[in-house]
């Protein structure tokens, strides 16, 4: 079914190998074919009615993961925003384990991938929080969350927050666009298709999900950073949602979905660019019903969690300990100082509780160390990765067989 969805330009562009480096044929290139984004702040949608249900189940999905967040809302939202960092900054190949993102978490810097997974945490929280506060996705938003992501990256930090204004390319070589999968615009068109996407993104008038999808894929296909494009183009459309009421505190995480087969997820960013926004729709609606709907049953896990703690310690009501176990939802990693300022108990106390929940099993070491000891809560950590497994288990089970999506029709 056609779309009616604009294809992307091409246009040629001069070029010149200023580092001296690379193949003769990089260094000789002199011109490079790069994308011409269409404008899409004015574009109307109406989708068919297989593609509205799916949409449907994702929304309604949504609305009963916000409904069951319970008592523990900031803190599984937290929690739920982390793990969605996580799985997009995979998709980016930064790979850590949970207990070396719990430990980056806890100022621990011996893993720069665990690390760079918590600037994406700050990020994420930074762009959906400030579009939910004020009901607007604006650009310094956005490079405000790219400052967040990228500032203390040891190669990027000096263009943490700044649109690019150089070429940049996607796959081919460190020298030259020579074999790229794609070559975004050049960076005089950046600002007015920034400002054109800015429009789009802040309309309340389209499919919340359509509307989604389409804003991600368009950012990837601008480019308009020199690194973190993916992890800020999927931070937007947690700020979409967000933005539109569709969720108010807790962000499913997406992108766990969406990493399980990365080359089919590049390849609908491919499709999006010649003219069929159809495919990452549909896939966008089945990856936030299927994150949703296991965040739901993760949400509901978390929220057992005190009442076993307390059942597993029995501790006095104003002891050390249970001031200790009512912060560990919002802290489920802390150290020995952050557990005395919190509870304001005395070091011989606090280090008596710690060692106390850790030999309940509800703590473990993080470090191994006799001084600056971290401590992680088991179950939470543990439920994280449950999440993602799930997750991806359900994104490679429901994957539909070719020619098998709803269609769209655009106007």
């Amino acid at each position: 079914m056609a779309t009616n969805w604009p294809v992307h330009g091409v246009e040629s562009v001069a070029w010149r190998n200023r580092s001296g480096r690379g193949s003769r044929s990089d260094r000789t290139l002199r011109a490079i074919d790069a994308s011409i984004p269409p404008f899409i702040a004015d574009l109307t949608f109406a989708v068919d009615a297989g593609a509205q249900t799916a949409q449907d189940e994702a929304v309604s999905a949504l609305a009963t993961l916000e409904a069951d967040a319970g008592p523990g809302t900031r803190a599984v939202s937290t929690l739920l925003i982390r793990t969605e960092s996580i799985a997009s900054s995979k998709i980016e190949h930064v790979e850590a384990s949970m207990e070396d993102f719990a430990r980056a978490l806890a100022g621990i810097r011996s893993n720069a991938s665990a690390t760079s997974m918590v600037a994406a945490s700050r990020a994420y929280t930074s762009l959906i929080d400030e579009a939910g506060t004020t009901g607007v996705i604006s650009l310094p938003s956005i490079l405000d969350a790219h400052t967040a992501l990228l500032s203390d990256d040891p190669t990027e930090h000096g263009y943490a927050g700044r649109i690019r204004d150089m070429q940049n390319w996607i796959g081919g070589n460190d020298f030259s666009p020579i074999g790229a999968v794609h070559v975004p615009p050049h960076p005089e068109r950046v600002p007015a298709l920034f400002s054109d996407l800015l429009a789009f993104v802040n309309r309340d008038d389209i499919a919340v999900l359509t509307q989604a999808a389409i804003a991600h894929a368009q950012f990837e296909s601008i480019h308009p950073f020199t690194d973190g494009n993916g992890r800020i183009g999927r931070a937007l459309i947690g700020a979409i949602l967000r933005r539109r009421g569709y969720t108010r505190t807790t962000t499913p995480p997406i992108a766990s979905a969406l990493a399980v087969d990365q080359g089919a997820y590049f390849g609908l960013l491919d499709r999006y660019r010649a003219g069929d926004p159809l495919p990452i729709i549909q896939t966008l609606a089945r990856a936030t019903r299927i994150s949703s709907e296991e965040a739901i049953r993760s949400v509901g896990e978390i929220n057992h969690l005190p009442a076993e703690w307390r059942n597993a310690v029995q501790a006095r009501s104003n002891s050390a300990v249970t001031r200790l176990l009512d912060l560990l939802m919002d802290h489920p990693v802390i150290s020995a100082e952050q557990a005395e300022d919190l509870t304001g108990a005395p070091t011989s106390s606090v280090y008596t509780a710690l060692d106390r929940l850790e030999a309940a099993g509800i703590l473990h070491q993080i470090t191994q160390r006799r001084r600056n000891r971290v401590w992680a809560v088991t179950a939470v950590l543990d439920e994280l990765d449950a999440l993602n497994a799930r997750i991806a288990r359900r994104a490679h089970a429901e994957r539909p067989l070719p020619g098998r999506e709803a269609g769209l029709s655009g106007v």
